[in-house]
């Protein structure tokens, strides 16, 4: 399989980043935008508003129409969870079946309870659906500092020619075919990241931070194996190695809102999200009888039904077990 024109839908921060670094893997690059403001931005300034200082490669075309956009080998769905399916609905009537549509959004949708690629599958039915997950953030990227994430497609075949097409050098992809374990790992993360920013923002130290980071790591993997993943995806860079990069500066967007809560600050503007996953995760994890303790002091601090203090105190008041 041949791949060689990527499509990137969505031109934020992340979006910018990874039309970037196809670029630099010598692919032909679209880059849709539907804000028209940010769209003439990239035109004029060749600069993402979300990343100053960094120049898109000059081969890199900036389109608002969407049938331009979907003429591609493969399309990168760079676009917020909650907003994958109406993106879906407009591109699925263009694309070319066979397509790889590769989720880049990190969340479940609200009111489905559907990951990233059911979504791809009820909306483009004909297209290939794929996930792209690990710890990177789109400063390092678009800067071409090195980075690892992994790429997941049903298809192994698929999975690998993605991974292969988008390795820049700079970007080193990996490729699975645990398409659902890769989505848990973004999607559980970001909701534990909150968490973790909640323990710094409070000043409760390293050792509470760490313990933290590893007890969720846990209840990602329980949450992991009910729904179908395998655990030697949760323990790569989809899982834990998204965790530990999230879980551990305040770069990351859901650390930095938990760290608002923590220090009793409103969080920024800036999207988070773990505030949207959160309360859809536990809903899933009781379907299944998954105990997600930390997930659950999360949803109810963000839901404001229980305050910073008493979730601290109830997950501390836990009674002792073995560890598992």
């Amino acid at each position: 399989m041949t791949i060689q024109r990527f499509t990137v839908l969505g031109g934020g921060a992340w979006g910018t980043a990874l039309a970037q670094t196809c670029a630099r893997a010598g692919r032909d690059v679209t880059l849709w935008e539907f804000d028209a403001g940010n769209a003439d931005h990239l035109t004029s300034q060749r600069e993402s508003r979300f990343l100053p200082g960094v120049k898109l490669d000059d081969s890199i075309r900036i389109t608002r129409a969407l049938g331009e956009a979907s003429r591609a080998d493969a399309i990168l769905l760079v676009v917020p969870a909650q907003a994958m399916r109406s993106v879906l609905t407009s591109l699925a009537q263009t694309i070319t079946p066979g397509t790889p549509l590769i989720a880049c959004a990190k969340g479940i949708e609200h009111g489905t309870r559907k990951f990233m690629t059911e979504i791809v599958g009820e909306c483009a039915p004909s297209a290939v659906p794929a996930i792209l997950s690990g710890p990177s953030f789109a400063a390092d990227v678009a800067r071409g500092l090195p980075t690892a994430v992994t790429i997941a497609a049903s298809d192994a075949v698929i999975a690998e020619a993605l991974a292969q097409a988008m390795n820049s050098g700079t970007l080193r992809p990996y490729h699975s075919d645990d398409v659902r374990g890769v989505e848990i790992g973004g999607a559980v993360k970001n909701v534990l990241a909150i968490a973790s920013g909640i323990v710094t923002g409070r000043g409760l130290g390293a050792s509470a931070a760490a313990a933290l980071t590893t007890r969720g790591f846990a209840e990602m993997v329980r949450f992991g194996k009910a729904f179908g993943a395998r655990t030697e995806t949760m323990m790569g860079l989809s899982g834990l190695g998204d965790l530990i990069l999230t879980c551990s500066t305040p770069q990351s967007r859901n650390f930095s809102y938990g760290a608002a809560l923590g220090k009793g600050e409103t969080p920024g503007s800036k999207l988070a999200e773990g505030a949207f996953t959160a309360p859809v995760l536990l809903e899933m994890a009781r379907d299944k009888n998954v105990d997600m303790p930390i997930s659950a002091a999360v949803a109810a601090v963000l839901a404001e039904t229980m305050s910073i203090d008493d979730a601290i105190g109830s997950l501390l008041a836990r009674p002792i077990k073995a560890e598992g």
